[in-house]
């Protein structure tokens, strides 16, 4: 597995990587590194969004889709999940295999139980 954090850049034109918690720019493209770490043996990618992690308003699609089309393995999305309809969304039109969140749960503003079964509900395969 390999966690990639990337930042939107500046001009809008892709993603970068980030490292040191979202706060040293590597310089290099998020897109073209998952695609060499998945080359490399990664078996899956845990990508964060820096941009939106922390801010509940949902997950990074276009990264998340960015990343999840132009690699095999599976992709798992984190950094702005804030409601039920947010992983859906992660799950669906940005291809992640699978997405995460930290703070929603800690604090039980959101129930692991009642979110699967939102995503069953929405023809999304989970373990209840």
């Amino acid at each position: 597995m390999v966690a990639i954090d990337a930042k939107k850049r500046a001009d809008g034109s892709g993603f970068n990587i980030f490292k040191h918690g979202g706060r040293l720019d590597c310089g290099i493209d998020a897109v073209e590194w998952a695609i060499k770490c998945e080359k490399l043996g990664a078996g899956e990618i845990l990508l964060t969004s820096m941009d939106q992690d922390g801010t509940k308003a949902g997950f990074d699609l276009e990264l998340t889709k960015a990343i999840s089309s132009s690699v095999n393995i599976p992709v798992i999305a984190s950094g702005g999940a804030g409601e039920k309809k947010h992983f859906l969304e992660a799950l669906t039109v940005g291809g992640a295999e699978a997405a995460l969140a930290a703070s929603l749960f800690h604090y039980k503003e959101l129930e692991i139980n009642d979110l699967k079964a939102y995503l069953r509900e929405n023809n999304v395969p989970v373990r209840l």
